[in-house]
């Protein structure tokens, strides 16, 4: 099993920064990609950024230039740079895992919300 834990939520006026963390602990072999999404009320779960083992990353169009998702390999961690936030961002984000063979993992995840 794999557990990840979210941290670095908040409230935060338009034009702020938040940095994520999410921390995978657990039986963590063959991991591929982590990565982050969000889902804003009444909105499906969409992809915001990811980042697989050989540090390719893919962004979502609307965060491209604002967000940078990085990966500590050695901590199980990934994270999410939020820069020049806009109050459509809010939204509770998740982290997710993959591994090689298609299985993954959610964490709880982190409530984001930016204030006009």
């Amino acid at each position: 099993q794999v557990q990840l834990v979210e941290s670095g939520g908040g409230l935060v006026q338009a034009g702020g920064s938040l940095k994520l963390s999410c921390r995978a602990s657990g039986t963590l072999l063959l991991i591929d990609t982590m990565g982050w999404y969000r889902q804003a009320p009444g909105k499906q779960r969409e992809l915001v950024a990811a980042i697989t083992t050989r540090s390719r990353i893919n962004y979502a169009d609307s965060v491209k230039g604002r967000f940078t998702i990085s990966r500590d390999n050695a901590k199980n961690t990934v994270y999410l740079q939020m820069n020049s936030l806009k109050p459509e961002d809010t939204a509770r984000y998740y982290c997710k895992l993959e591994r090689v063979g298609s299985s993954y993992y959610w964490g709880q995840g982190t409530q984001v919300t930016v204030s006009s």
